[in-house]
């Protein structure tokens, strides 16, 4: 359950102070805004998504400061934190997802996200109840279920550790309940991804454990939680408008300015005229700031939502080639100087990259020695 959103890229002057004034809420002093355009909108994500010079930081910190890592195919999750951090090797996530310090389970918009430990149990709680309320608003051949029984039957049936996801179906119709219930009792339980499913050695995320078991008890005041979610978005994906981040979030609109107004926050617009929020501090690079080759692989979260239509970062002409609803996820891409450039696959223990056009030969130097890189990757154990 991803939104991709893709438009081409514009180039522009720097940003700059405009006439226009606004009140700032917190302070009630009059503020100008400051135009960012769509080339320094993508450094600004390309920085905070740690793609422009590789972080010495843990998997675990690393989640954190790019807002999750959307996993909906477990090694995309490697790849995205290999194109992220300095010396990063496959063992790191999969010792941080066997030694708990990093979670896979349902999380923002009902999709796979690995999250740091310490973040998985406030992010359940801010977006629990509207996820509730997306399940029962699409799944309406189901209201007559009671969800709060589904979900005790599912606590009850991993009380003494982990199953499948296939036994728990079984058991879950077994006790009277239609099959399609299982992905919402998720909703109403909290289940994570138990390793070794969901790892680069065995894909498929179909493990299931109670996240009680799984993680220290804990509990989150859902105000704190809802501030925490946003600035985690803010973090890895800003400068942002509130109607980006409430599709990041899965709230209402309405629900997201509400969360803002508790924030310290700064404000612009994009070229377009539409406000932006972002967090005092952060990380604003220059427009001409260069941006190295990357590769990332399914669903990287870079290329989806809001953010990435600001930022231009797939080209208007090309977005079918990495979309389709006829294809499970979307296609692995790299990047050149900020943009989607191309695409790859690993075959016959290589990186075969295909570029949309034709690329200079300095650049082409680049990509394939960046091509070589992710090839040791994943030859390396």
């Amino acid at each position: 359950m991803t939104e991709p959103g893709c438009f081409r890229e514009r180039t522009g002057p720097p940003a700059r102070v405009v006439a226009a004034e606004t009140v700032d809420p917190r302070h009630t002093r009059r503020v100008a805004e400051r135009v960012l355009t769509r080339r320094r909108l993508n450094r600004a994500l390309l920085a905070r998504q740690l793609l422009l010079d590789r972080a010495a930081l843990t998997p675990a910190r690393a989640v954190e400061r790019v807002g999750g890592l959307q996993t909906q195919y477990a090694p995309s999750g490697y790849i995205g934190l290999w194109s992220r951090l300095a010396g990063f090797r496959r063992a790191d996530l999969t010792r941080a997802l066997e030694r708990r310090r990093i979670v896979q389970g349902w999380v923002m918009r009902c999709t796979i996200h690995m999250v740091s430990a310490r973040d998985y149990v406030p992010l359940i709680e801010a977006v629990r109840a509207e996820r509730r309320r997306w399940w029962l608003r699409t799944h309406k051949e189901l209201a007559v279920v009671g969800m709060p029984a589904v979900a005790a039957a599912v606590r009850r049936h991993l009380a003494d550790g982990p199953r499948k996801q296939a036994q728990l179906v079984e058991l879950l119709a077994a006790d009277g309940f239609p099959r399609e219930v299982f992905p919402g009792a998720q909703l109403w339980v909290d289940l994570v991804r138990v390793p070794p499913a969901g790892t680069w050695e065995r894909p498929r995320a179909h493990v299931y454990g109670l996240a009680e078991q799984w993680l220290p008890d804990g509990a989150a005041d859902r105000q704190a939680a809802e501030e925490l979610l946003v600035t985690r978005y803010l973090r890895g994906f800003g400068p942002a408008s509130a109607s980006s981040i409430a599709r990041f979030c899965g709230f209402p609109v309405t629900a997201t300015r509400a969360v803002l107004g508790r924030l310290e926050l700064r404000r612009f617009r994009a070229e377009s005229g539409e406000e932006l929020v972002d967090l005092p501090r952060a990380p604003l690079p220059d427009a001409n700031t260069p941006a190295p080759v990357r590769f990332l692989s399914t669903f990287d979260a870079v290329l989806l939502l809001g953010h990435a239509r600001r930022a231009g970062i797939v080209p208007e002409e090309h977005r079918s080639k990495l979309f389709d609803p006829a294809r499970p996820q979307s296609v692995p891409t790299f990047l050149v100087d900020g943009r989607v450039a191309g695409t790859w696959r690993w075959a016959d223990d290589r990186v075969r990259w295909e570029p949309f056009d034709e690329l200079a030969a300095p650049v082409r130097r680049q990509v394939a020695e960046e091509a070589e890189r992710l090839a040791a990757f994943h030859t390396d154990t």
